[in-house]
């Protein structure tokens, strides 16, 4: 068990629906992250941007970018998340890979579609959420919109680590950031948000805003937050459970069964 949990995260402008050009950004991305890391992260819908489009874009859930990010988790000896356009079973899914070093994955399916974007009449919401043990950390990954919906995020499992992949417009960059800091201090983790940059085919504009804040509240992170970047981060877990040891504001929280 590591009380350290080193990660890295890519800001980046992506080609719009072009998955091939994005695999190889970020396999040049993903090349300078040090060794050290133990977990990368990459946006929402990485391949094609935030599109519409699922019945051309769509890949199998055991399709290129697995096999992809698979062959990346290896090369650098560690996990890499972030969601895809999947087709399955006649549906298409916004779905959130977590793949390990050895290969072996973990899957997301967006809960809360985008119905301004009208993403619901196209993608099928998830039904369970997902947490990942790895390293000795508990990890709720979700996507973007789910975002604005505490319940969800609720830290019911003590997890350690909340992360979301989003494409978040810049017009809406205000509540992504005054959220993201509200998730670590309700649910008392590490909450991590990652953005995209630049423009997408539908018009849409994206100025990033990724950050780290610590159960607190406090941003760890120190960036140029509007442009392209790799960030690294090291997150500590003895920091986390001292502060909760200390406040224990988790006892307190409402007991409650979410029914879907």
């Amino acid at each position: 068990m590591s009380k350290k949990l080193n990660i890295a995260f890519i800001q980046a402008n992506l080609h719009w629906e072009d998955p091939e050009a994005n695999r190889n950004l970020f396999s040049e991305e993903i090349d300078k992250i040090s060794d050290s890391v133990d977990l990368i992260i990459l946006p929402e819908m990485f391949t094609t941007g935030f599109s519409m489009n699922a019945e051309k874009l769509a890949e199998p859930t055991k399709g290129k970018t697995l096999e992809w990010l698979k062959e990346k988790a290896k090369a650098k000896d560690a996990a890499i998340t972030g969601s895809v356009i999947i087709g399955e079973d006649g549906n298409y899914y916004n779905r959130l890979f977590f793949v390990y070093p050895d290969g072996s994955y973990k899957l997301y399916d967006k809960r809360h579609t985008f119905t301004l974007a009208k993403e619901d009449q196209t993608y099928t919401g998830g039904k369970e959420r997902l947490i990942v043990e790895f390293k000795g950390w508990k990890i709720c990954p979700l996507i973007c919109y789910d975002l604005r919906f505490p319940v969800w995020a609720r830290n019911t499992e003590d997890y350690d680590l909340l992360i979301y992949v989003a494409n978040w417009p810049e017009k809406r960059v205000n509540a992504w950031d005054a959220l993201l800091k509200a998730r670590a201090i309700e649910n008392m983790c590490y909450c991590v948000g990652l953005n995209r940059t630049g423009g997408d085919g539908d018009g849409y504009v994206y100025n990033g805003h990724s950050a780290v804040y610590d159960v607190l509240g406090n941003e760890l992170t120190d960036l140029n937050r509007e442009d392209e970047f790799i960030a690294e981060i090291t997150l500590d877990k003895n920091s986390l459970y001292e502060t909760r040891n200390k406040l224990k504001f988790l006892q307190d929280r409402d007991r409650f069964n979410l029914e879907l």
